[in-house]
């Protein structure tokens, strides 16, 4: 295991570079049971604990002055069972590594958010989700996972196995304890074949509910400052397998989707009056294209341009309404907005701090490009999304507190119960814990 002192050089940043922390010591324990050594020596000295993953959320979650513990060293995929249908990876592998691995035993997972960069622990943790007429989030997936708490205990917790721990801790924040595996469960490796067209923002709203029940996974992009929108439709296939052409997709996913667009960005930080004209090009550049591949390949997409990001979960009936508001909110203000507006749906869930729990759930995001004042657009679009009920992406911006939070959340409680008893000191809280969850 490595254990350093924490300095000036060993600030970490997340992705976006929105969070800081300056931790007292960094480790990286390569066992489990150095993991628990590190807790128990942090609650000794009087420190405060976080494990971090990939730094892909926008808030503190995983911030701390005291002891940083570095996924690196617990990167094992200890077990690959297609008769169970499972997989256990530790917190460390990142989700591109599971997918490859997946993919070579012949097996997937079932749903995926939009990138793979985040490590497994990182990504269920804050309660990543994709896009899914019937399949949930990442965390929905989980049949089991090992959590080590602030004495050192190592707890393994699924459905028949410290079942109270396993309903509230697969989107635990952090705050539970340490994950150190996750079991997730896989199916056979599938194809999917992806419809990406452009389509009106007024057809989109008048046909929401139509696409999202007809296509197993629905998603669409707004372009503020037009009536323009890309939509992308995932449907199972029987195959064959067709991919984008290698030069089309570098032209589409890297030139247009990350380097044009990052010079699009750029100038629009530089010369807001800009956004809208750009917003118009940039609207139209894609053009609509089918192809069909392995699941993860057509869930995930390359995101190199910066940003940073808000999304909330709003019921699934009030989408087309919150989408509404948000438009003509952009449209009577000055803003200027360089990025699309994302909206993917995915059914109720029964996890406790779950956006989706008890409720079918359609997601809003609004981003901005790194370095661009955020504050006023943010500020808008939560209270928006605030008068619908909406819950906030755990890993996500946003300025709701602990009283908040359990007037959307009907097994907030339970959650907060469980985290008194399994960490009563708060060897795992910070500031971002502590607002959310409360003291």
């Amino acid at each position: 295991m490595s254990v350093s002192a924490g300095t000036a050089e060993k600030v970490w940043r997340n992705w976006a570079g929105n969070v800081t922390a300056r931790p007292a010591r960094v480790a990286a324990p390569a066992s489990v049971a150095e993991l628990a050594e590190v807790l128990r020596r942090a609650a000794a000295d009087g420190l405060t604990a976080k494990a971090v993953g990939s730094g892909h959320s926008f808030t503190a979650a995983a911030a701390t002055d005291g002891v940083l513990i570095r996924p690196e060293g617990l990167t094992a995929i200890r077990s690959v069972d297609p008769a169970a249908g499972t997989v256990t990876a530790e917190a460390g592998v990142q989700l591109r590594q599971l997918n490859a691995v997946l993919a070579e035993q012949g097996l997937s997972l079932t749903n995926m958010g939009d990138i793979m960069e985040q490590t497994v622990a990182g990504a269920t943790g804050t309660g990543t989700h994709g896009t899914g007429r019937d399949s949930g989030s990442i965390a929905a997936q989980i049949r089991a996972f090992e959590l080590v708490t602030a004495d050192g205990t190592v707890l393994t917790c699924s459905a028949e196995e410290n079942p109270e721990v396993f309903a509230a801790g697969r989107i635990g924040l952090g705050a539970l304890g340490v994950v150190s595996a996750v079991t997730f469960a896989v199916e056979p490796l599938f194809l999917l074949t992806a419809r990406e067209e452009p389509m009106s923002f007024d057809r989109v709203m008048a046909e929401f509910d139509l696409l999202t029940t007809e296509n197993e996974h629905f998603e669409f992009y707004w372009f503020p400052h037009t009536a323009n929108c890309n939509t992308k439709r995932n449907n199972r296939s029987p195959g064959p397998a067709a991919p984008v052409p290698a030069v089309r997709g570098w032209i589409d996913d890297e030139l247009l989707s990350n380097g044009v667009f990052q010079a699009a960005c750029a100038l629009g930080r530089a010369a807001p009056a800009a956004i809208p004209g750009i917003a118009r090009i940039s609207s139209r550049a894609l053009a609509a294209r089918t192809y069909t591949d392995v699941a993860y390949k057509v869930f995930t997409s390359p995101r190199r341009v910066r940003f940073v990001e808000m999304e909330y979960a709003v019921p699934r009936e009030a989408a087309v309404q919150a989408v509404r508001e948000l438009r003509a909110m952009v449209e009577r203000s000055d803003l200027r907005i360089s990025f699309p507006v994302e909206v993917r749906v995915v059914p109720a869930d029964d996890i406790a701090l779950s956006t989706a729990c008890g409720r079918d759930t359609a997601y809003i995001a609004v981003h901005m490009y790194r370095g661009s004042r955020y504050q006023e657009y943010f500020t808008a679009v939560e209270k928006i999304m605030i008068g619908l009920g909406g819950r906030p992406h755990w890993g996500k911006m946003h300025t709701r507190d602990a009283e908040y939070l359990g007037s959307v959340y009907p097994r907030f409680g339970e959650f907060t119960r469980l985290r008194d008893r399994l960490d009563p000191g708060r060897l795992f809280g910070n500031d971002y814990l502590r607002r959310v969850l409360g003291s």
